[in-house]
C-alpha cells in the first residue's frame, strides 16, 4: 500500500495545468517549411520515371512463369508414371 496522503487540491492542480497547456500558442512550423516541402514534391514528381520501368520487366516475366508453373494444370510438370491409368474419383458408396 502507498503511504501517500490524499491531496485535497489535486483536481484543481490538474485543471490549472490543463488550462495552461490550452492557453499556450500553437507551435508554428519553421520558416519556409511548406515551400521546401512543395519544392521537394515538385522535383520528385517532375523526374521521369520511365527510364527505370524496363528494369522490372524481367521480374514480371519470371513471376508470370512461376504463376503458370504452379497454376495446377500439370502441363508444365510431368507426372511420375505416364503409363498409369487415370485415377477414378471416389464415390460416396
Amino acid at each position: 500500500m502507498s503511504d501517500s496522503a490524499p491531496r485535497p487540491q489535486a483536481d484543481e492542480e490538474w485543471e490549472d495545468l490543463l488550462r495552461q497547456w490550452r492557453e499556450q500558442p500553437a507551435p508554428q512550423p519553421r520558416p519556409y517549411f511548406y515551400s521546401r516541402v512543395r519544392a521537394r514534391l515538385i522535383s520528385e514528381t517532375a523526374a521521369p520515371q520511365l527510364q527505370r520501368t524496363w528494369v522490372r520487366w524481367p521480374a514480371y516475366a519470371v513471376m508470370l512463369g512461376i504463376v503458370l508453373l504452379l497454376s495446377g494444370d500439370g502441363a508444365a510438370l510431368p507426372s511420375a508414371d505416364r503409363d498409369a491409368p487415370p485415377e477414378t474419383p471416389l464415390t460416396g458408396r
